[in-house]
């Protein structure tokens, strides 16, 4: 299954420097907005509108042809600072701070209003309560751990070892392989089980293989963290364990692909049956891992058949004392967040400070909203809905999706590259789309878990354990076509492949995404962009290999699976060009599915917006045409600062530009945007037309 988000809840975006042409000696004023019949409001069938346009966070002193991502937030970026607790700062996490706060007001009250015995209020502010209880933490220490512990310290065979981690999947602490059920990509009407790598305790594989100076550096200072994990669980060895842990993890990290590799959906589904399975990755007892897991199958998917290979024939080379080793660092890492106090401080410092270059934590009451809702998401969800969604807001989301599938639909019958064969099964998957939008039409139910105020770590594990068994518990049945995969307090979007569906929480539909009280253009700009941007990501170069029934299928033509990789090729050379920090360039491979959406996505949006104008002239408001509008729009919703060592992690673990070349580099391959600012050759945001990407 592949669940594509407009932006990863944990990754952060960035600002940096774009590689762009010579500036020009053309007036600062050329293609500035029209200063002609200004005014603040535009009357129409929802009453008076704004602009949209936030003109404080504005630099007129940039020239929109040169940098649009200054010239839109500038003044934004120069008195913004990133809060203390946080690795970046923008406008989705400014939007999520509100969330946030809503939330919290919501668990307080229930918190101390309580509930009947296995209520949502009970549950809520139980769980809540039980974070918040550091005394109790404190003084239950490591406790919570001791089955687990016992049970490592109780191995005696590599068998065993793959019984353990097949009961681990419920808990995924030190897992090297990784299963879950989804629907299958091949077959989208039924559920299947899928391995996946797994196993490392930092971010990505290349931190261990690629030696440069840096990820050096950082090995150091992860080895510096798993001692002083040691030194606060009050274990003896650190020093010694980091060095065996940093070893293992090196050997898997070798085995493992790359996130670009990840990404080929075709290459990442390799069907086999059990007994298949077991011949091709001979070494590891499979058998008795699928069964401590808890499923009873014939057939699997391996996403990565070559370190499902090479994990089984190292696994055994490996003493059990050396597994046993990393499996009580990684229970201890896993723990660290809802134990003592000691071995928080101990992880935020590596995965806060070091890794995002955090100053500090966030409170604890935030904190403890994040675990409430992490368990109780949709249960919470329920109750921001009721408080905080505006029905008006579905209303016109669903009138603008209607007016950006039409649009699409014109698209592909225009693109001069693509066959009339091939136009034809376009059409056809685009006519299967869905849409949800706000919250779900069914609430998930949460009787699978009892929430105690004294119990933290129960708490969490009986929530692990009733999600483990929900997911594996599909198996067989029909696909729910009403799942989330988003709380509607989510300030996010995502297009599900096997669904062929787009996704749009409650939480997006605010400003400066989606205003009520904006006029259409800026709109169209904003959160007309992020509904192009899934539904283009049907379209993008993964996208594109499923049907409208969500199945992997080849429906193209040979001559146009030429031409669209041409396309792709180009644009993974431009991004590839961009120099966000230090010598770090972006993947272009590894983020092409979303900037395909982002510039496919504004583009229809852009031709929607037209539609919905029937032909009439739209005013200028704020000194400002609607077509400058709609890209500024666009422009403003990206707007963000970071941390050095998160935007780092950013390019290494990708999929999504940097902010900063999300508007460059989608507005330079946009003659629409050319011809709203006036760029001429010579600015510095012009591309000739021969290497403007267009795609869909």
């Amino acid at each position: 299954m592949k669940r594509t988000s407009l932006l990863a809840v944990s990754v952060a975006l960035a600002l940096g420097t774009a590689a762009c042409s010579d500036t020009s000696e053309r007036s600062q004023s050329d293609a500035q907005p029209a200063e002609q019949n200004t005014q603040s409001t535009v009357s129409s069938e929802y009453g008076e509108l704004t602009s949209g346009v936030e003109l404080d966070n504005m630099d007129t002193d940039v020239r929109p042809q040169d940098n649009f991502f200054r010239y839109i937030n500038g003044q934004w970026l120069e008195r913004t600072e990133i809060p203390a607790d946080r690795a970046r700062w923008g406008s989705f996490d400014e939007l999520r701070e509100r969330a946030e706060q809503q939330v919290l007001e919501i668990v307080r009250e229930l918190a101390e209003r309580g509930g009947a015995e296995g209520s949502n209020e009970q549950k809520i502010g139980d769980l809540f309560r039980s974070y918040m209880d550091e005394d109790t933490r404190e003084a239950r220490g490591l406790s919570p751990l001791d089955e687990s512990l016992a049970r490592i310290d109780g191995l005696a065979s590599h068998d065993q070892l793959a019984e353990f981690w097949g009961e681990q999947q419920r808990r995924r602490a030190g897992t090297p392989v990784g299963m879950f059920v989804g629907q299958d990509q091949m077959q989208s009407d039924q559920y299947i089980t899928t391995l996946s790598q797994s196993g490392l305790g930092l971010p990505d594989r290349d931190y261990y293989v690629n030696d440069s100076d840096s990820n050096l550096e950082l090995r150091e200072q992860y080895k510096e963290f798993i001692a002083n994990l040691y030194n606060a669980a009050e274990w003896d060895g650190g020093e010694d364990a980091a060095e065996t842990i940093l070893e293992l993890e090196t050997k898997l990290a070798e085995a493992q692909w790359t996130r670009i590799q990840n990404r080929d959906r075709q290459a990442s589904y390799n069907k086999m049956t059990v007994s298949e399975l077991n011949e091709d990755a001979p070494g590891f007892a499979w058998d008795q891992f699928f069964s401590a897991a808890g499923v009873d199958i014939e057939e699997v998917v391996v996403r990565q058949p070559s370190y499902m290979r090479d994990f089984a024939d190292m696994y055994a080379d490996v003493s059990i004392e050396d597994w046993q080793t990393y499996l009580r660092f990684h229970t201890l890492r896993q723990g660290a967040g809802y134990l003592t106090a000691a071995l928080g401080d101990a992880s935020f410092d590596f995965y806060g400070r070091v890794l995002q270059g955090l100053e500090e934590q966030r409170d604890r009451e935030k904190r403890g909203v994040s675990t409430v809702e992490s368990v109780l998401g949709f249960m919470v969800g329920e109750e921001y809905v009721s408080r905080h969604y505006q029905q008006e807001s579905a209303e016109r989301m669903q009138e603008m999706i209607d007016n950006l599938m039409v649009a699409f639909e014109e698209a592909i019958n225009d693109l001069e590259w693509m066959t009339d064969e091939t136009k034809e099964e376009a059409q056809a998957k685009l006519s299967t789309f869905t849409a949800k939008i706000g919250y779900p039409n069914e609430w998930r139910d949460y009787d699978c878990v009892s929430i105690a105020a004294d119990d933290l770590a129960g708490n969490l594990m009986r929530s692990g354990e009733c999600e483990y068994e929900r997911m594996i518990g599909r198996l067989g049945e029909e696909v729910d076509t009403e799942d989330w995969g988003m709380t509607p307090q989510t300030v996010n979007a995502y297009y599900r492949s096997t669904m062929n569906e787009i996704v749009f929480p409650a939480a997006i539909l605010q400003p400066p995404f989606f205003n009520v009280d904006a006029d259409d253009a800026v709109n169209y700009g904003a959160i007309g962009g992020v509904i192009g941007h899934e539904i283009t990501h049907g379209f993008d170069d993964q996208g594109r290999r499923s049907d409208g029934e969500g199945n992997l299928r080849d429906w193209w033509s040979p001559q146009d699976e030429e031409q669209f990789t041409e396309r792709a090729q180009m644009m993974i050379d431009q991004y590839s060009s961009f120099n966000p920090i230090d010598d770090l360039f972006l993947q272009g491979g590894l983020g092409l599915g979303e900037n395909i959406a982002d510039l496919g996505g504004l583009t229809v949006s852009y031709r929607a917006y037209q539609n919905s104008l029937g032909g009439e002239e739209a005013p200028v408001i704020d000194g400002m045409t609607a077509e400058q509008r709609f890209f500024a729009g666009w422009g403003q919703i990206w707007r963000i600062k970071f941390r050095d060592e998160a935007l780092r992690r950013q390019v290494v673990q990708g999929p999504h530009s940097p902010g900063k070349y999300r508007v460059l580099g989608v507005l330079s391959n946009m003659p629409e945007f050319y011809e709203a600012y006036g760029v001429e050759e010579g600015d510095e945001m012009y591309r000739g037309e021969d290497v403007r990407v267009k795609i869909w």
